[in-house]
């Protein structure tokens, strides 16, 4: 730390530079994140811009309200989602679900094993590399965090695969939309396809709110059947956690209970045709919670995270999202899936 001699003869030392500017960014970013929040919720800001100025605010300036903004960001998503529920059919929700029931079934086992095998050819670690293919599998952070009390990783690890699949989600986000107008996709199959291929449900929402309206009623209901796939993974991971260390798991998993809730507002619009207009306006409120959501998300990333992914884990989270997208789009071009 320098020494300097001031005006009154008194030798004092100056503080690092570093030092002197953090306190302006403390200061810019305490007032950044409210109003980034406040406007999020404004009806012209699209979904991929409150993501990117979450992601901005947060890597250029760091996030002092961190913790409050993680603790409210999974509440907030699953009330979100529930909304949605009352803006749609439920016999139209149940219908979409069943017909991509087979899609999901495939497209999880293959994913779980490819991701696997990058893994072990990449040299990542054994629980890393497993949770960065749950993730992928099947619906992102939200897997992620419903399996840990399971598997009981190390904190390092949970860390890295959750950093993975967020850079990932993020670029999902604004790379999606034009991909999905280049190949001529329509709303019904942009929908399948961006629930089959992106990590979290707040992301496939966000992308198929950016594409069309019509997109989110496919991609909201193929996405929470997919979700829904995290109960028997669970049990399944929980036995062969047990067979392989002779231990039984010491937590419980996170069940995905927004699903159940997107159903009933479904269904009470869908048999209580009365509610229907009160339904469509808390559904467009939902939709303004989602993208208020994906600045939370956003603003929630901190440089150490990203730091703290590393090149091998990023590869095989890449390497596995490219493998499964390439061909959930390819099977939906070629009309296999839809």
């Amino acid at each position: 730390m320098p020494f300097v001699w001031w005006a009154d003869g008194s030798g004092r030392t100056l503080p690092p530079m570093d030092t002197l500017l953090d306190a302006p960014r403390r200061n810019a970013a305490h007032v950044l994140i409210p109003l980034g929040a406040a406007l999020s919720v404004l009806p012209f800001v699209s979904a991929g811009l409150a993501l990117l100025a979450g992601l901005g605010v947060a890597l250029l300036l760091g996030n002092p309200h961190v913790d409050f903004t993680r603790k409210v960001t999974h509440p907030l998503l699953s009330l979100a989602v529930v909304g949605l529920g009352a803006g749609m059919d439920l016999r139209e929700v149940l219908a979409v679900g069943a017909r991509g029931t087979l899609s999901t079934v495939v497209s999880i086992g293959v994913c779980l094993l490819l991701g696997t095998w990058l893994a072990r050819a990449l040299g990542v670690q054994r629980e890393t590399g497993l949770l960065i293919s749950i993730g992928t599998a099947i619906c992102g952070g939200s897997a992620i965090a419903a399996v840990v009390p399971v598997l009981r990783p190390r904190e390092q690890e949970v860390s890295v695969a959750l950093g993975t699949v967020f850079l990932l989600n993020a670029v999902a986000l604004f790379v999606f939309p034009p991909l999905g107008h280049a190949v001529g996709l329509d709303a019904h199959q942009f929908g399948l396809w961006s629930a089959l291929a992106i990590h979290d449900t707040s992301s496939v929402v966000g992308a198929a709110l950016r594409y069309a309206p019509e997109a989110l009623d496919v991609a909201a209901p193929v996405k929470l059947a997919r979700a829904l796939w995290i109960v028997p993974l669970t049990l399944v991971l929980g036995a062969w956690r047990h067979r392989r260390d002779g231990t039984a798991s010491q937590g419980q998993a996170r069940k995905p209970w927004f699903i159940l809730g997107f159903l009933a507002t479904a269904a009470l619009v869908t048999w209580i045709p009365a509610l229907r207009p009160a339904g469509h306006v808390l559904a467009g409120l939902s939709r303004r919670a989602l993208v208020l959501t994906l600045f939370l998300i956003g603003a929630n990333l901190t440089r150490s995270a990203v730091q703290a992914v590393g090149v091998r884990p990023l590869a095989q989270g890449v390497l596995l999202w490219v493998c499964m997208a390439g061909a959930s789009l390819g099977a939906l071009v070629l009309h296999l899936i839809g």
